[in-house]
C-alpha cells in the first residue's frame, strides 16, 4: 500500500508560525524506518503492509506530539495487494502517457 501523509502541531512558539522543527522530528521517524518514501512540501508518502504504515504514521505522530500538545494528520492510502514499487511506478505510468501526447493539452505544473 501507499500512504501519503502529512502530520504537524498545531500549535507554534515559532515567531513566523513555523513547523518545520516539529515536521522534521517526523520526517526522521519515516526515514528511519527503512520503507521506501519520498518527501514533498505538502506530504511524505510511503510505501508498505498495511501495519508497518500504520505504525510508520503513528510514531511520526507521536514525534510531533511530544513538541506539542495537539498534532493534526491527514492521510490518504492506496490500498492495492500484491503490488510493490507503486510509488515510482505510478508517477512513471503517467510520464509515459505525456510522452506520447495522451492527456488534456497544458502546461507545466
Amino acid at each position: 500500500m501507499l500512504v501519503a501523509f502529512s502530520v504537524s502541531p498545531t500549535t507554534s512558539d515559532a515567531p513566523d508560525g513555523s513547523v518545520s522543527e516539529a515536521v522534521a522530528r517526523a520526517v526522521r521517524v519515516v526515514r528511519d524506518s527503512g520503507l521506501p518514501c519520498e518527501t514533498t512540501s505538502m506530504f511524505t508518502t510511503i510505501e508498505g503492509e498495511w501495519d508497518e504504515c500504520m505504525a510508520v504514521v503513528k510514531a511520526a505522530c507521536e514525534a510531533v506530539a511530544e513538541v506539542s500538545p495537539r498534532v493534526a494528520l491527514v492521510l490518504k492510502a492506496d490500498i492495492r495487494p500484491g503490488w510493490t514499487g507503486q510509488m515510482t511506478a505510478k508517477v512513471e505510468r503517467v510520464e509515459t502517457r505525456l510522452r506520447r501526447g495522451e492527456g488534456a493539452d497544458g502546461g507545466a505544473c
